[in-house]
């Protein structure tokens, strides 16, 4: 979230005088490519191992922030904050999550998938407030070169301590109870990650959590990530003060993220993800009414309930994905969250053209949370799986 903070300054708007649909389309995008690339990396991940992809795509992140500092027209934008970002962050996405989950863990995964989901959220609580202080205080560029410096500052940690199999390191799995050797090299990444996707696509259960994620990605990245600073802007709210609140979903979203893992090590996940829609579409149906110049109570309690709801679906969705698809789970997930980002993509741009013709936020807002109340039901049909046959075993 808080690589789009120079995208939502009124000085970046100011600056180029582009329309809200404008830098709509680019953060949809971005948003897009962030999931499209997801199944892509997992295989990659297989194929390279996790810490090449992981300093590769941070390298990208860097470059694409870097170069925007030089942008003149908006295709630069499309290729900088659309490509290159999008890419990058994509290739970090949550199938990264799964990945290392499915590698290093046998017990407790729920749990462990909502911390490392969950670590998403604290870079909002410390970046977002800082980049829009930059913005603020100084310029949009600052902020871009900021996040360039801070992508490329990662690489060698990731280089020099992350391991891509516990085999790596003479050690068996968390919860395993024998030593598990490192496999080799999965050739094909491209063809494995299709075979997966067509094989996958033939079930049911994956375009009901693909449908679900859709859902979400709209309700959350698209939405709220993408809209919510300038939508508060619009109704006389600093943009610090917008962002603050934004800063603060990050915390309860690292609250909520954690202690849906540990639900999905013990609940039915179907249910979880059920209950975890429905009131996400009931605060969306809300927000409209909230909307204030000031900071008022009603707006908190929106705040720390919707932080709580933000990726508290991810656990539950990588477990129906691990439960039906097996030792393909992990790319069957990176095409669900494609879905999640295209979802997101759509209502990015949507958002900012309502905006632009409507003069306001308020239709979005509601249309979202009907959408929430479809992923419920959508939730509750989804079957039970077996023992989670590998999918792409014809393709592999």
């Amino acid at each position: 979230m808080f690589l789009l903070a120079p995208l939502c300054a009124p000085k970046f708007y100011q600056e180029f005088g582009w329309s809200r649909g404008t830098i709509g389309l680019a953060v949809s995008i971005n948003l897009a490519l962030y999931g499209l690339t997801a199944p892509f990396a997992a295989a990659l991940m297989d194929r390279y191992g996790i810490r090449r992809v992981v300093a590769v795509a941070l390298t990208v992140i860097a470059a694409g922030s870097g170069l925007t500092v030089w942008m003149t027209a908006p295709w630069q934008l499309l290729l900088c904050w659309g490509l290159l970002v999008g890419l990058g962050t994509g290739s970090m996405a949550l199938a990264f999550a799964a990945t290392v989950t499915n590698r290093w863990f046998t017990e407790r995964r729920g749990l462990v998938t909502g911390i490392l989901t969950a670590a998403a959220a604290s870079g909002q609580l410390i970046f977002l407030p800082l980049l829009s202080w930059i913005v603020q205080e100084h310029q949009w560029r600052s902020a871009a070169v900021t996040v360039a410096l801070a992508a490329l500052a990662v690489v060698p940690f990731v280089w020099l301590l992350l391991r891509d199999h516990p085999a790596d390191v003479g050690t068996a799995p968390y919860g395993a109870k024998e030593f598990v050797p490192k496999p080799p090299p999965v050739p094909g990444a491209a063809r494995r990650t299709l075979g997966v996707l067509f094989s996958a696509a033939r079930t049911g259960p994956f375009w009901l959590l693909a449908g679900t994620f859709a859902i979400c990605g709209a309700s959350t990245n698209g939405l709220v990530q993408t809209h919510f600073v300038p939508a508060a802007h619009d109704h006389g709210m600093p943009i610090t003060a917008a962002a603050s609140l934004l800063a603060v979903i990050g915390v309860f979203d690292v609250v909520g993220t954690i202690a849906s893992g540990w639900f999905t090590d013990r609940f039915d996940a179907r249910r979880l993800l059920a209950v975890y829609y429905a009131l996400r579409g009931i605060s969306l149906l809300f927000l409209p009414m909230l909307l204030a110049p000031s900071v008022h109570p009603p707006m908190i309690f929106f705040i720390v309930f919707y932080g709580l709801d933000w990726v508290a679906t991810v656990p539950p969705t990588i477990a129906l994905c691990r439960e039906h698809y097996g030792d393909d789970s992990a790319i069957v997930f990176g095409w669900v969250l494609a879905s999640h980002q295209v979802g997101a993509a759509v209502v990015a741009f949507a958002g900012g053209l309502a905006r632009d013709v409507f003069g306001t936020y308020d239709v979005v807002w509601y249309a979202s949370g009907a959408l929430c109340a479809a992923a419920a039901l959508m939730a509750l049909v989804i079957r039970r799986g077996g023992a989670g046959a590998r999918v792409g075993a014809a393709a592999a």
